[in-house]
């Protein structure tokens, strides 16, 4: 075989490498920011459900104005946040708020016998449910990603090509606290 035939064929090869591997970065970081809107998505509906939450509990427990404040600017604080930071600590500061309305709302039976914040509860519990999922969907491609683009000899092309590292969406030091339950 002539040189020029296989500087040609090791060329094409090369070229097919750089290309593939692009291609599945660029795949694996597509997927990063869907499972980052799938957790947008999640958060979005526990705001939403939360003004109605709030008001169901209002018509209860009319004197408690501090926790409800508290809550519609958690809400607002996690409806404005942008960055992977700012959502995890508005999102903190959101469960806590939602701890102390549900309190609250634990000092009156008969708004725990209202069947429509027993729906509110438990849409609130699903929804829960799937922000947790949603997060272990997203660290779940963000270790696939960060794998990747550490790898030889992919590490050169994700260098080459500007690809970074994502961070993983991690359990506040408020969520890891042990719950105590009493009786």
């Amino acid at each position: 075989m002539s040189p020029i035939i296989i500087a040609g064929g090791l060329l094409v090869v090369a070229v097919l490498f750089v290309v593939g591997t692009y291609n599945s970065l660029i795949m694996l970081k597509t997927r990063i920011q869907e499972a980052l809107s799938g957790i947008d998505v999640q958060l979005k509906r526990r705001a939403d459900l939360i003004p109605n939450l709030v008001e169901t509990v209002k018509g209860y427990a009319k004197h408690e104005k501090e926790v409800f404040e508290n809550v519609t600017k958690a809400r607002a604080a996690m409806m404005g946040a942008g960055s992977m930071k700012e959502k995890v600590e508005a999102d903190t500061v959101l469960s806590g708020a939602l701890k102390s309305l549900f309190a609250v709302a634990e000092a009156y039976p008969q708004l725990q016998a209202n069947t429509n914040f027993q729906d509110l509860q438990r849409q609130l519990g699903d929804t829960e449910d799937k922000v947790a999922y949603s997060r272990q969907f997203y660290n779940s491609n963000v270790l696939d990603f960060n794998t990747k683009i550490q790898m030889f000899p992919t590490n050169l092309l994700a260098g080459t090509f500007n690809f970074k590292m994502f961070e993983f969406f991690q359990a506040t030091e408020e969520e890891k606290k042990k719950i105590e339950v009493k009786f």
